[in-house]
């Protein structure tokens, strides 16, 4: 059987070395969702040039489906990989742990890598194999004059996907 997400993954790498691939959905009525993300955001033309280039490997790798569509993650992309948490430090997240801290599982706050990680990380090892720790300064626990800080590493990680705030009110700030 065809690994789908690996055959994606490389038809990926061969039309750009910027686009990432973040998920496949594949639904019951045929229909393929490919969710791309890059550096700088996925544009239309991003997508039409990775549906074209993806139809034509699916057809070669007689990968099944009838409606191909591809898109970006959205503003609440989600985390998944080691490079995910490292290229959205600093950044606002929704995160739920497989076990329960102060009686709670799924938390909101800034993402921040530990100063011991960063340390013995160098430029040439790869961030998929290291074992990164991370934590997350939490706005939904306690007094906001002292905000509550969980690390963890990914393997803590139930789930996890960016939580940025939006003022459609147009204050000014």
């Amino acid at each position: 059987m065809i690994d789908l997400f690996s055959v994606t993954e490389s038809a990926l790498q061969v039309l750009s070395k910027d686009i990432e691939l973040v998920d496949i959905e594949r639904s019951s009525s045929g229909l393929l969702r490919i969710i791309i993300d890059k550096i700088g955001g996925v544009y239309i033309e991003d997508c039409e040039n990775v549906s074209h280039h993806l139809s034509h490997v699916f057809a070669v790798e007689n990968i099944d489906y009838k409606n191909l569509e591809v898109s970006s993650p959205g503003i609440d992309r989600p985390l998944r990989k080691e490079s995910d948490f490292v290229r959205f430090v600093g950044e606002r997240i929704e995160i739920k742990f497989y076990n329960a801290f102060n009686n709670k599982k799924i938390f909101r706050g800034i993402l921040f890598l530990e100063e011991t990680s960063t340390s013995n990380y160098d430029e040439t090892s790869r961030l998929d194999s290291y074992d990164m720790k991370f934590g997350i300064k939490v706005d939904n626990l306690g007094d906001k004059n002292d905000p509550q800080i969980i690390n963890f590493v990914l393997n803590d990680v139930d789930r996890a996907k960016l939580d940025p705030v939006l003022d459609f009110k147009g204050k000014r700030q």
